[in-house]
């Protein structure tokens, strides 16, 4: 199986469309080929000129291969599933926000997904280890190690940190929306998976810890893909890799390895980018 993981689209439906077909999956009817499983990461809408178009993409896709496009809510989701957590000069119309709540409402939208890890013959351990044996788990902004041990317990695998977080989501507990520096201005390394910064809370939060798993997000960047300078500690920048085709950035930690999706979309989107695609290894390969 391969799996893709799409970053933050802002709003880009001819973007979004592009990707996918490149992917193999028909935008026009949701389908998607029996060999890939899509996960995005989140803030579908807001920013680029076509949101509601990107809700309707994404809703036949979710109607027609639900176990294969996994959906996950984002800061600009989760606007319109509980009171707004900050002021947007842009709002989807009640047709694109009555879709969000209803994915929401029926499980169709999640807080994480879990992608499968590589034999341990195949996943060399340590800073540049390059795969996990024990998953890789995928949400919007990150989970910090502050949030891993001290609000889900410090599970040692990436599905059951994905389940901890969506029986969350499903309570709708707060902890999963809880700010950090990108909203409330402080820095808050037990940040909520919504809304932890990239390059000062996520990555430094994880340096000198051994990471049980790897980890994909999107939301937000060490490195500044615009202006091209990093906005994180010189630790993080001296162990982060960039791939500047796909609009990705892997920083090699103790134990595993995160990987940032977010391609930094606009008003315009960004020039070049693509969705993260992970081939669990086979052993002895």
């Amino acid at each position: 199986m391969r799996h893709a993981v799409i970053g933050d689209v802002g709003g880009h439906a001819h973007d979004l469309w592009a990707e996918v077909e490149r992917l193999g999956g028909d935008p026009r009817s949701g389908r998607l080929p029996d060999d890939l499983v899509v996960v995005q990461v989140g803030d579908l809408v807001h920013r680029g000129p076509h949101s509601e178009e990107v809700v309707a993409v994404v809703d036949r896709f979710l109607q027609r291969s639900p176990d294969r496009w996994l959906q996950l809510v984002g800061n600009h989701e989760a606007q319109y599933l509980r009171e707004p957590a900050f002021e947007w000069r842009q709002w989807v119309n009640a047709r694109a926000r009555a879709t969000l709540r209803g994915w929401w409402a029926d499980g169709l939208m999640r807080v994480a997904a879990a992608l499968p890890g590589s034999p341990a013959a195949s996943a060399p351990s340590g800073p540049g280890g390059t795969a996990s044996t024990s998953g890789v788990l995928v949400t919007h902004a990150g989970l910090t190690q502050t949030f891993w041990r001290d609000d889900l317990g410090s599970p040692s695998t990436a599905a059951q940190a994905a389940d901890a977080l969506n029986a969350l989501g499903r309570n709708d507990a707060d902890v999963i929306f809880r700010p950090g520096v990108m909203l409330g201005g402080r820095h808050d390394h037990a940040a909520g998976p919504l809304w932890a910064s990239a390059g000062q809370e996520l990555l430094p939060g994880w340096l000198g810890v051994s990471m049980p798993f790897d980890q994909a997000h999107g939301h937000s960047s060490a490195y500044d893909w615009q202006r091209g300078v990093y906005r994180t500690v010189p630790e993080v920048v001296g162990r982060t890799t960039l791939d500047h085709d796909g609009g990705h950035e892997t920083t090699h930690l103790d134990g595993g390895r995160i990987v940032g999706v977010d391609p930094g979309h606009g008003a315009q989107a960004h020039h070049t980018w693509r969705a993260w695609e992970h081939r669990p290894l086979s052993a002895g390969a």
